[in-house]
Order: structure tokens, then C-alpha cells, then sequence
């Protein structure tokens, strides 16, 4: 086999794609279906950039909405209709145990035996693992419920829901329940924030028109800032605004971050209007790049909005008697220990130049979060990417 894809979401079918182009013989190993990531989103699940970003190589948005949010199985649909009409070899319920890197080359090891490649293309994505802070070690593991186990209110036991972690997913789930009825305490931490749309336009469309998705980790303050949460938005009905005042409107109550837990009690620290100033201040620095950039790129400047005041009614503890879940919310890390040898930098991210690994040759990466720029994971970015690396791998076969 010359050359072997780990993974079948967005970005492993667009490197298929492009290797089934260029003439590149290959194999997608996929642990269970195409697109499992997006399978194992809550049963709600929306998709939260606009419908035009459905765009892999030569597949364009065809759909009359392309500034709505389709539903999670339509992105699975997208992406199992993508499947077929690019013919990937996929081969499912493959699960990949390990990647061996020795003198002979690269050995896949997977649950139904072993495979040597000429190229392995690593499309697992950065964010394998669930991150679950040690100052919720105390915690009951009874009461923990992984935003990745998380489908729908119902699921969870009679009791206070505390959730842990104010990003995309965290907000999502907390208006989520709010609105079922359940009472909600968020643990909030530093999120942006940004209106869901602007004169009628997705924030998404407009931050598209400027350069912010094409940073790179050099541009960040650090490459810690990778970990930053993605913006406090939602496609659910329709896409609207989601934020710390919005939830508050709702009735959740807003927490400080953790500081503590002795098995009784959770503790929060007061530092809730430290996390609305920092997700307001990140939506100034927004601004100030639309006001910049649009003009210059033949566009108007929308009606910009400036954030209310907020009111802060701060939440020093919750005991444990009263509540039926903690839903863990605190974003994910990478996890590539399954691979041989030294390949990641001390954050977890693999190193690499333009996708090809500067530790191993042979071995590839694609969707990773900020490989090549922000929009590098994302569904209307991989394919960029895609088409780099399947050149790589093609070239160095010839």
C-alpha cells in the first residue's frame, strides 16, 4: 500500500480527495463511520458556522441557505454524501492501535492486524482528548458527564447541572437545559464572544472577508493561545446570539472558575466580569479589524455593536447534595501518544512544515487546529491543506 489516511471526517476524506487525483494509491482507516465526530455531537447539535462553509474540495454549498445552520445529521449527510461521490476507499470499524516508526518504515498496527506504508496521513484532528481540570478531582465520578457523552437533557439525573467551561459547547448545552427547564450554574472561564450576526449577515461571512482566519500560530501571543475557546456562538434555531448576558437573561447562573472542590462542595472564584471584560474586549479587537480591512476589500463596515453593561451576581459555591450532574465542558487536548517517538511540541501539536512531519519522514498530518492557519481544521479550510499534503505525499512517491 503506498500510502495510508487515518480518519475519515472532513479532513481525511479531502486528503482522499486529493490523492485520488493526483493517482496515489491509498487506504482510509476510519475506527467506525465518516464523520464520527460529528455523529457524536448531542442530539441538538447545529452546525455553528453558516451553511456555505459545507465546502470540501470540489463540493461546494449547493443549498438555498447558506447563511442558515443545518441540523447534525446534515453534516453527516454532507460528509457521507462526500464520501461517495469522491469514492473514498474507505474501509470503517478500523480502529488504529498504533503507528510504528522503525529502520523497515511506518507500520500501521489496527485491531484487525498490521499495515506497512510508504505515507501515513494522521487526520485524527487536535483534539482527541476530553480535558478534565485536577481541581475536579474531588468531584464524584458518578456525577461527571463528558460534553462528549452529553445528548440531551433527559440524559442527565433530577438535580442543579453545573457546567464547567464557557466555550461554544459550554454555553450550547447551558441554554440547552435552561430552556428544558433545569436550573444551571456555569463555571465560566476566558471565551470570546461575538453578535451572531450583523446586518443581517453571519459574523462568520464577515470575519471571512478579513484576514482573522488566516493567522498563524506565529501571529498568537503564544502557542498556548491554540487552547483558546472558540467564540460563544449557536446555529441552534436558526443561529443567535449566545453569551454570558444572554444565558444570564435565561436564568443560568454564572460562576467564576473552579478553585476547589473537597468531595462536598464545588467552589468558584469571583472573577465572572473578568471573563465578560475579556470576551468583550475580544470583540472590540473585531471590530477594529472589520473597520480596518472591509473598506479595502471593497466592503461597507456593518452596524457594530457595543455590549451592554453587565451585572454580576457572583456564586460562591454549590453544594454537591444538590446536584445531579457536572458536565464537563473544558475543551479538549491533543493526543497523538498512540504514534512513536517524539513528533509534538511540548503542547501536544504535532511538528510539522506545510503538514509533513520534521520528526518522522513519510508521516503526514492534516486538520490539525492551526497547522498551516486558523481555518486549517475547518470545514471550508482543510481543503487548502488537503491539497498541499496529498502533493507532498505524491511527490515523494515519484
Amino acid at each position: 500500500m503506498s500510502a495510508i489516511v487515518i480518519g475519515a471526517g472532513q479532513a481525511g476524506l479531502s486528503v482522499s480527495h486529493e490523492l485520488e487525483a493526483l493517482g496515489v494509491e491509498h487506504v482510509v482507516l476510519e475506527r467506525a463511520k465518516p464523520g464520527q465526530a460529528w455523529r457524536d455531537r448531542w442530539d441538538s447539535f447545529t452546525l455553528v458556522t453558516p451553511n456555505w462553509t459545507l465546502a470540501l474540495p470540489g463540493s461546494p454549498y449547493s443549498g438555498s441557505e447558506p447563511e442558515g445552520h443545518v441540523p447534525r445529521d446534515e453534516i453527516v449527510g454532507y460528509l457521507e454524501d462526500y464520501a461517495r461521490s469522491v469514492r473514498s476507499p474507505i474501509m470503517e470499524g478500523v480502529e488504529v492501535t498504533r503507528l510504528r516508526v522503525d529502520g523497515s518504515g511506518l507500520h500501521v498496527e489496527t485491531v484487525d492486524g498490521e499495515r506497512a506504508a510508504d505515507a501515513v496521513v494522521v487526520c485524527t484532528g487536535s483534539f482527541a482528548r476530553q480535558h478534565r481540570p485536577a481541581v475536579l478531582d474531588a468531584v464524584p465520578d458518578p456525577l461527571i458527564v463528558s460534553s462528549s457523552e452529553y445528548r440531551n437533557p433527559d440524559q442527565l439525573p433530577a438535580g442543579k447541572v453545573v457546567i464547567v467551561g464557557s466555550g461554544q459547547t459550554g454555553c450550547q448545552i447551558a441554554e440547552e437545559l435552561a430552556r428544558s427547564g433545569r436550573e444551571v450554574v456555569l463555571a465560566c472561564g476566558r471565551a470570546p464572544w461575538a453578535p451572531r450576526r450583523l446586518d443581517g449577515t453571519d459574523i462568520i461571512t464577515w470575519l471571512d472577508r478579513t484576514t482573522f482566519f488566516d493567522a498563524t500560530v506565529a501571529s498568537l501571543p503564544s502557542p498556548a493561545a491554540r487552547f483558546l475557546a472558540n467564540p460563544q456562538l449557536t446555529g441552534a434555531g436558526g443561529g443567535h446570539d449566545l453569551g454570558f448576558r444572554t444565558l444570564q437573561a435565561l436564568g443560568v447562573r454564572l460562576a467564576g472558575h473552579v478553585v476547589g472542590c473537597d468531595g462536598a462542595r464545588i467552589g468558584f472564584a469571583d472573577d465572572v466580569p473578568d471573563s465578560v471584560a475579556f470576551a468583550d474586549e475580544w470583540w472590540a479587537g473585531m471590530r477594529a479589524i472589520m473597520r480596518a480591512q472591509l473598506p479595502a476589500k471593497g466592503f461597507g463596515v456593518p452596524d457594530l455593536p457595543v455590549p451592554p453593561p453587565f451585572r454580576s451576581e457572583p456564586v460562591d459555591e454549590v453544594s454537591l447534595r444538590d446536584v445531579g450532574a457536572v458536565v464537563l465542558a473544558a475543551g479538549f487536548r491533543p493526543d497523538y501518544s498512540w504514534i512513536d517517538g517524539e513528533v509534538c511540541d511540548e503542547l501536544g501539536f504535532p511538528v510539522t512544515l506545510d503538514g509533513a512531519s520534521l520528526m518522522v519522514p513519510g508521516l503526514y498530518f492534516c486538520g490539525v487546529h492551526f497547522m498551516r492557519a486558523r481555518r486549517s481544521a475547518l470545514l471550508f479550510g482543510v481543503g487548502a491543506d488537503a491539497a498541499i499534503v496529498a502533493r507532498e505525499v505524491a511527490e515523494a512517491r515519484a
